[in-house]
């Protein structure tokens, strides 16, 4: 009954939504997002406390104000997604405006593939659809399974519908398309700021350990792809803002595993400057840094490759 329920409010989201006004979708985000944040419940919770470690010398009325715009836009995200499908190509041209998009198109230009790695920041939906609309590239991505199963299959179409091939998280075959699709020049697309398979790679963020999927970086070291880190915020506008870090490039020495790894560090620097520049566009809501997980759910210190043969620990595209 509880999965239904959920199918069933998604459902609902999707189609009425869609169907507001702009501004009156906007307005209904920020209420909910202010109705959820007065209630004080564990996602906002997580998501100061998370904050504190973004902004540690911010004040209780500052991580307050910082969450309550978090939770605003997260929530943003939410009306975005909803409404999605039903704007026109050209709205979806002119959604975004990225920085550092030469190292994008250099890279696809090389013909050697590129692996782009976001945060759960900002809407990488859209940045998604940005991306095949404007751009004219089609991209590959991994989704995290999610229950009810309806659900997952509601995610997958609603991507499919804006240009992206899906692959599920979970399964054996996933790391090894992802490799086919980047030798043949292709691009990837992987949200990679938190470990989903108990077997991600350890990393400093924001002066703590945490854990991070090892999937972009080994599949920069095993297909000779560029990977490119991507942060995404929000402004004042209707236009989402966001930047095209500079490649993160394969050290010269080491075995796989370690080329991964300082890789992998490297992505969670590229992250913690976009985060920390737009810390309320961040949309974590769950636990992250390896104090906050019990002893049992950290698992074994992550290595590169560590589970990955498995379609594991490549970066999921679910929703934050």
């Amino acid at each position: 009954m509880k999965d239904e329920l959920t199918d069933a409010l998604y459902g609902l989201g999707w189609g009425a939504v869609k169907r507001l006004p702009e501004p009156a979708a906007a307005r209904l985000g920020r209420e909910i997002a202010d109705i959820a944040w007065r209630r004080r419940g564990k996602g906002v919770l997580r998501l100061e406390a998370n904050l504190a470690r973004v902004v540690p010398d911010a004040s209780p009325p500052r991580l307050a104000r910082l969450s309550r715009l978090g939770m605003r836009s997260y929530m943003r995200y939410w009306m975005e997604s909803f409404r999605l499908p039903a704007w026109s190509r050209e709205r979806l041209r002119t959604c975004f405006e990225p920085e550092g998009l030469h190292h994008l198109e250099e890279g696809l230009a090389s013909g050697r593939g590129v692996v782009l790695a976001l945060p759960h920041m900002g809407n990488y939906d859209m940045a998604g659809a940005w991306v095949t609309s404007r751009l004219g590239v089609p991209f590959t991505t991994v989704a995290e399974r999610l229950k009810p199963e309806s659900l997952y299959d509601r995610f997958v179409a609603y991507r499919e519908g804006l240009g992206m091939e899906v692959l599920p998280h979970a399964g054996g075959s996933a790391f090894g398309t992802l490799s086919r699709r980047l030798r043949a020049g292709g691009l990837v697309c992987l949200v990679a700021d938190r470990d989903l398979s108990a077997h991600g790679i350890e990393v400093e963020f924001f002066g703590e350990a945490a854990k991070m999927p090892g999937g972009p970086a080994r599949l920069a070291v095993q297909t000779g792809a560029l990977l490119l880190p991507v942060t995404l915020w929000y402004d004042d506008s209707s236009v989402m803002q966001g930047r095209v870090h500079p490649p993160v490039e394969v050290p010269d020495t080491g075995t796989r595993p370690e080329k991964a790894a300082v890789m992998t560090q490297a992505l969670a620097d590229a992250f913690a400057s976009g985060i920390a520049e737009h810390p309320q566009d961040w949309h974590m809501l769950q636990r992250l840094w390896l104090a906050d997980l019990p002893a049992q759910g950290r698992g074994p210190v992550g290595r590169a490759g560590q589970g990955e043969e498995a379609g594991q620990g490549a970066g999921t595209g679910t929703a934050p």
